[in-house]
């Protein structure tokens, strides 16, 4: 259990509640510090899977918790990120425009993670596929992109960048949510 990938995904799950607490009514200074954090911990969850593979340290509680990790920090951030785009005073148009994508992403994650649940007692795996890897990736720098948007906010070009991955990754979220639904479907009778 106390190996350094499964240490590291713990981190994770305990970086959650600094992240919020940090973006729970920002500054500048606060975007700054949870930017970097979110670098770290974004690093954590390249190097336990690297670390668990290399090491042949591969276990099932690793399997568990680490995609349980990642919805949480991604799902914490989503709605930290909106709740403080509308505490910082944002015109509703801004606020709204990153709703949808969020709502997306988070509802994606949920019927994914059901549907993994259903079909585990079938011995059914749902792998992740490679373009589900690319928006992940796009995911992560898009919210990456939102919070450095908030520690500069006179350059407004750095929300952008945030924005527009946030919307490319909805996208590449139905797409592959889509996918793993077809195949989840197979197996319901």
């Amino acid at each position: 259990m106390f190996t350094l990938p499964n240490i590291l995904t713990l981190s994770r799950i305990g970086a959650v509640p600094l992240l919020v607490f940090l973006l729970w009514k920002p500054s500048p200074v606060d975007y700054g510090i949870t930017f970097i954090l979110y670098c770290v911990v974004g690093l954590t969850d390249y190097f336990d899977g690297y670390l668990a593979r290399a090491q042949g340290q591969i276990s099932r509680l690793g399997q568990f918790l680490d995609p349980i990790a990642d919805k949480i920090m991604v799902a914490a951030v989503i709605v930290m990120l909106i709740a403080s785009r509308r505490a910082n005073g944002e015109p509703p148009i801004i606020q709204d425009f990153l709703v949808v994508p969020a709502l997306v992403i988070l509802l994606r994650e949920i019927i994914v993670s059901g549907l993994r649940e259903f079909l585990g007692p079938l011995n059914v795996s749902v792998p992740v596929s490679q373009l589900a890897k690319w928006k992940t990736t796009l995911q992560l720098v898009a919210l990456g992109a939102l919070i450095l948007g908030g520690a500069f906010p006179g350059q407004p070009w750095v929300h952008n960048v945030g924005q527009v991955s946030l919307w490319a990754a909805a996208a590449l979220t139905l797409v592959t949510g889509y996918d793993y639904l077809r195949i989840g479907l197979k197996h319901m009778d």
